[in-house]
């Protein structure tokens, strides 16, 4: 029994849209390639999805709790605060050693469809206000002197690390990592 006959057709749609829009991009990732791929007609797509639009917002939000979840250190892990951040930044740099790395899903589909009221752009935003908020819980939590400013510097080394890795094609040699500890270091982040 293949995994088509186990799972529904939305199912297939979402896995399939998360897959190929994170590899190839939205736009150049037509209906056709996308229901292909999933094992589905293009009617049955539109049943399920009125557009493709809210395909890619659905897509999103299904997938990205496991994009940020990767990142995260389990909630009863013992690590310090100061380690938890940090372990974001080390899966990161796994991620980036890997051929198949293409850049932080939120950001690619926020900066492809370049619209901020877009349903995908807002799912994308929420799901990077979540890293953002992680990094200041446990910024405060390591005696940061301003765990919100520290948070956002984080998650722009983050995101401009991930950006990097795609653009140069190449790991990133822990500069990521390191640019992450010099920000914790200059905050007093020691817990």
């Amino acid at each position: 029994m293949t995994s088509t006959t186990r799972t529904s057709p939305r199912e297939r749609l979402l896995r399939a849209a998360a897959e190929l829009f994170g590899r190839e991009g939205i736009a150049t990732t037509g209906v056709e390639k996308l229901c292909q791929t999933a094992g589905v007609s293009k009617r049955t797509m539109y049943q399920l999805f009125e557009t493709k639009d809210a395909l890619v917002a659905e897509s999103l939000a299904e997938y990205g709790p496991a994009t940020i979840a990767s990142h995260i250190p389990d909630e009863t892990s013992e690590m310090p605060p100061r380690q938890r951040i940090l372990r974001v930044f080390e899966r990161l740099e796994e991620l980036t050693a890997e051929p198949e790395f293409h850049g932080c899903p939120f950001v690619n589909t926020a900066t492809e469809l370049r619209d901020p009221s877009h349903p995908a752009s807002v799912v994308a935003r929420d799901h990077k206000q979540q890293l953002t908020d992680y990094f200041a819980r446990q910024a405060a939590l390591a005696g940061a002197r301003d765990p919100e400013t520290l948070a956002n510097q984080l998650t722009i080394v983050f995101d401009g690390s991930a950006a990097r890795s795609v653009m140069l094609h190449t790991g990133l040699d822990g500069l990521s990592l390191l640019t992450a500890t010099a920000l914790l270091d200059a905050h007093q982040a020691a817990g």
